[in-house]
């Protein structure tokens, strides 16, 4: 049987955005993160991060610099008893690779990560901090995008409600919202 899951952005979602970031004492994760992740996974859905990290490609940082902030992050989940089921990322950027399919909003990276986790697609949920990341999850096939208060937001949310995305304060406010849906949908 395949299972559900939140697709999540990580810098701006997770935690807060550092442009480019790969210094994992950076991280630090966003209010209402560690409560999401707690009520998605009670409620059987798995957390997967999919993240843009074009750093790599730029030559900003190494691959080895991403897999450290992602061991960072679940370290930080420790104290919650919470963790990450999948850290999936695109290091390419358009200024050196025109043609790559994971850069978000192209679905790649949620198609490896059903691939690998054993995800239905159509009955996820994404939750990002920009269009893009919406726009990804909606060509991947997800149910349903949120836009999550960022420092994109004020940018974004007129384009993402336009789009049919749900604008939320956290990342628990996102989870909260769908187990409602869910609920009278008695799915």
């Amino acid at each position: 049987m395949k299972r559900k899951a939140f697709f999540l952005d990580r810098d701006g979602v997770v935690n807060f955005d550092v442009r480019y970031c790969h210094e994992p004492e950076k991280i630090e994760l966003k209010p209402g993160f560690a409560e999401g992740l707690k009520l998605l996974h009670a409620a059987g859905f798995l957390a997967v991060v999919v993240t843009n990290q074009g750093g790599v490609a730029l030559g900003m940082y190494e691959s080895d610099a991403v897999d450290a902030c992602h061991k960072r992050i679940q370290e930080l989940l420790v104290p919650y008893g919470e963790k990450i089921d999948g850290f999936y990322y695109c290091p390419h950027h358009p200024k050196v690779q025109k043609d790559c399919s994971c850069r978000k909003p192209k679905p790649g990276l949620f198609f490896r990560a059903a691939l690998d986790l054993g995800i239905d697609i159509g009955s996820s949920y994404m939750i990002g901090d920009r269009i893009s990341d919406l726009e990804a999850g909606k060509n991947a096939g997800c149910r349903q995008g949120f836009l999550v208060d960022s420092f994109y937001f004020a940018e974004h949310a007129p384009k993402a409600r336009k789009a049919g995305f749900l604008c939320v304060s956290t990342v628990a406010d996102a989870v909260k919202q769908v187990l409602e849906l869910e609920k009278a949908r008695g799915s």
